[in-house]
Order: C-alpha cells, then sequence, then structure tokens
C-alpha cells in the first residue's frame, strides 16, 4: 500500500481516496499512538462530507482508548494554536483546503501544534495498514456537540495580536468563500473597529472554493467596485491562506505580502539576517528586489511544511509562499490568513496609507503564468517505476527550457495535476513557452502511460 500521506496531510476525493472506513482507522491509529492522555481536538471545514469524516474519526478514537473535543466548522489555524492554549494532545483537522467541495482531507497536529513528523505519518500508516477490513458507516448517526468557548479563544488570541491598534475608520471587504472564514472573520475585523463588508459568507459546503476565494479573485474585485473600500481579503476554504486587493483591483499575492512584512521587520531590525524564506514558485521580480535592499532569499520545495522546516533549521522570522500562506513567528509558524490579514490592515493602520499605497512601493512582477496539465490520475499514487520515468521527464523539460526563462514543473501533492510555472521579462515569451511545455509534457506523459 502506497502511502496515503501527501504534501499537506491526507487528501482526496470523497467515497473514492477519502472514506468513512479511512476516517475510523486514522483515528483509532492516533488513539493508539498516542502516549498522552489529554483530549484530542477536532475541527473542519463546510464541506457536506465534513460530519461523516468526523463521525469516523471519532468513532475511532475512541476504539483506540482517548478522548475527543469537536470544535466544530473552524478555521485551520484554531487546532494549533488551541493545541498549544490548552495542552491538548493532538489535533484533526478534516479540509481539503483551497481544493473543490467534492474533495476532503484530513490534517494532524502533535501536542505542539505541529504538523506530525514523517516517522508519526509512518506509525499511522502501519496500523491503517493492518486493519484491512472496510469499516461500514452506522446505520444511525449521532450529533456531537461542539465547543464554543474554544472558539472564542481563538478569536480572542486573534484581536490581542494587534495590540492597541483599532481598526476604526478602515473600510474592509472579505470575501470567506463559503468555507471556515464564515465563522469568525467578520466579527473580529468588526470587533476591532471596522466597517465591514462580507461576501460569499454563508457555510455553504456545495461552494466552498467554487469561482470565489483566494484562488479566484473576481468576486472580490467586483466588490471593490461597487463598493469602495480601503482593502479587501480573499480566504480560502480552511482560512490558511489569503490574499489582498487594494481600491483599484490591484492584488496583493504571498509575495507581496512577505516582501511589504519582511520590510517592515528589517526596518525593526528583528528579520534574521534579513532572511525570507518561500518556495520556488516565488516571483523573480520579488526576489530581485528583495535582494536589492540587502535582503536574503531562501527558496524551498511547494509545501507549507517544507518552508515551516527551512523557517526551523534557518532560524527565520517570516516566510511563505506565493498562493497567500504565510508563516509568522506572531502564532509560532501556523499559516493563518486572518491574522495575516489583520497584520497587513494593522501596517497600513500604523502607517496612515492605503492599500494601494503600500503596493506601489513593493515590486515589479515579472509575468508568470502557472498552467495545469490535468490527468487522470494522481502522479504520487502510480507505479513507482512509471513515477521515475515521469519524474525523469520533468527533470529534462526543465533543464531544456530554463535557459530561455525560469522554468519550475511539479506534480501536485493532493490533486490528478502537473503544475507548469513559466517566467520570463517578457509577456508574449511567457505564453509561447508555456504553451509549448504543457502541450509536449503531455504528450510524453500520456506516451510513458500507454506504454505500461
Amino acid at each position: 500500500m502506497q502511502s496515503i500521506f501527501g504534501t499537506d496531510g491526507i487528501r482526496g476525493r470523497f467515497n473514492e481516496e477519502i472514506t468513512y472506513s479511512l476516517a475510523y482507522k486514522i483515528g483509532y491509529a492516533l488513539g493508539l499512538n498516542l502516549k498522552n492522555n489529554n483530549p484530542i481536538l477536532i475541527g473542519r471545514d463546510t464541506r457536506i462530507s465534513g460530519d461523516i469524516l468526523l463521525l469516523g474519526i471519532t468513532k475511532g478514537i475512541n476504539a483506540g482508548g482517548k478522548k475527543f473535543i469537536n470544535l466544530g466548522i473552524c478555521p485551520t489555524p484554531a487546532i494549533p494554536y488551541l493545541i498549544k492554549k490548552e495542552k491538548l494532545s493532538s489535533g484533526i483537522m478534516i479540509s481539503a483546503s483551497h481544493n473543490p467541495p467534492e474533495y476532503n482531507g484530513i490534517k494532524i497536529f502533535d501536542h505542539n501544534g505541529q504538523k506530525i513528523t514523517e516517522n508519526f505519518e509512518n506509525k499511522i500508516q502501519k496500523v491503517v495498514e493492518e486493519l484491512n477490513q472496510n469499516i461500514s458507516v452506522p446505520s444511525q448517526g449521532i450529533t456531537l456537540k461542539e465547543d464554543k468557548d474554544l472558539m472564542n479563544i481563538y478569536k480572542e488570541g486573534l484581536i490581542e495580536t494587534m495590540g492597541s491598534e483599532s481598526l476604526s475608520g478602515m473600510k474592509i471587504i472579505l470575501d470567506t468563500c463559503y468555507g471556515s472564514a464564515t465563522t469568525c472573520a467578520k466579527n473580529i475585523f468588526q470587533t476591532l473597529g471596522a466597517d465591514v463588508r462580507v461576501i460569499n459568507n454563508s457555510k455553504n459546503g456545495l461552494k466552498i472554493n467554487m469561482n470565489c476565494g483566494s484562488t479566484n479573485l473576481e468576486p472580490l474585485k467586483k466588490a471593490l467596485r461597487e463598493s469602495p473600500a480601503d482593502l479587501g481579503f480573499s480566504f480560502d476554504g480552511d482560512a490558511d491562506r489569503v490574499i489582498g486587493v487594494d481600491s483599484e483591483g490591484n492584488v496583493l499575492d504571498g509575495d507581496h505580502i512577505l516582501f511589504l512584512w519582511g520590510r517592515e521587520l528589517m526596518e525593526q531590525k528583528i528579520l534574521t539576517n534579513n532572511l525570507l524564506i518561500s518556495t520556488q514558485m516565488a516571483n523573480l521580480g520579488f526576489e530581485n528586489a528583495w535582494n536589492k535592499i540587502g535582503g536574503i532569499l531562501h527558496r524551498t520545495d511547494v509545501g507549507d511544511k517544507y518552508v515551516h522546516n527551512a523557517i526551523k533549521e534557518k532560524k527565520a522570522v517570516l516566510g511563505g509562499e506565493q498562493s497567500g500562506h504565510i508563516l509568522s513567528k506572531i502564532n509560532d509558524f501556523s499559516g493563518d490568513g486572518i491574522l495575516t490579514a489583520l497584520q497587513i490592515s494593522k501596517y497600513c493602520k500604523k502607517k496612515n496609507i492605503t492599500l494601494n499605497d503600500w503596493l506601489k512601493s513593493s515590486f515589479d512582477p515579472f509575468p508568470q503564468k502557472l498552467t495545469n496539465i490535468k490527468l487522470d490520475f494522481n502522479i504520487n499514487k502510480i507505479n513507482p517505476k512509471i513515477k521515475i520515468l515521469i519524474d525523469q521527464t520533468i527533470e529534462n523539460f526543465q533543464a531544456i527550457y530554463s535557459d530561455n526563462c525560469r522554468v519550475y514543473i511539479r506534480p501536485s501533492g493532493t490533486e490528478p495535476l502537473i503544475r507548469v510555472l513559466v517566467e520570463a521579462k517578457n509577456q508574449k515569451k511567457v505564453n509561447l513557452l508555456s504553451s509549448e511545455i504543457t502541450n509536449k509534457l503531455f504528450l510524453e506523459i500520456n506516451k510513458i502511460i500507454n506504454k505500461k
């Protein structure tokens, strides 16, 4: 059996890769392997499959001899924050993050609020493999009580990060993406004094991430055109990512957030070695601008766990991804879209500037194009020999084309996709090369698959 874990926990289509039976086994495995007898905290996003997976996990945990606390619908970062705050043994978030509604996933955190290690993943995997029977869904469902008090503790923690700074006088629009941010984002910003308008704010698991949120900014841009505001923020399904948009429709992505926030920390002399951590997806314009002001950018593989590992290794205080997943020392490097949005708002209010003003002092990004090659299979779950051939083909393509531009090709860790990033100084060149690379790579992969 191949590993059930990908780059960010376990993820797949509900009732295909992610089932009630698997959820039960994971809960059971976690219960067996935890030495700490304190409860396990469980949260989920709004996906309609969340209830059945929650039932499976909790029944498994009980069978493994442990107790749990059900947080209900919540942002993913609430789980690691509350684990540490309440000294819990572990935590689980049921979410597929930015993926479409038909997907779901399971993220597991240890007693420190960190993603579990590969060694612990292997222990979970071993138990799942040993329980090779299919666990049936109970004929009668049960309603699990939610702990509302803990959510209030999380919200209070976010508000405390603002210190004495209020957001009074600021007009802000939030796109909560029909997901986890619907539980608290509006309330937090209002408590801090902001004039808040919210779009896509119902807990609708059928619409989560669909034509909205951090992966589709058009609804937020439209809302800003119709009702001008100082700034807007768009979250993903589980609220660990955020993308900003200013009053003129300009985008504040993860690269811009890192550059602007990093520069503030550099001026305050609290940025270790003027170092920022990002990934291979980071824009070259960002890297050049950061180097120009005396900064160092360290690139990792794509995935917040790689960013987190590099932050720990190099003792950095800020890192993240172009997608808007930002890891800050403020909350012990747990990616939190709401926290990031608050800090951006705080800086703008403190300096008495608009987000547009702040962006103007940022950098000019190089033209980039990210194209997804859709596959009928997940590369990470196919025959290892076939995967090696595909990996070699990807490496060859990167080597061939890297003389003319920056090319970064990677299989998605969570979806049946290959992502192709092409970056150059000229948009026309980017478009031509992107089309050429994706078409040729698609044909080569099909040749490999058809020969198997």
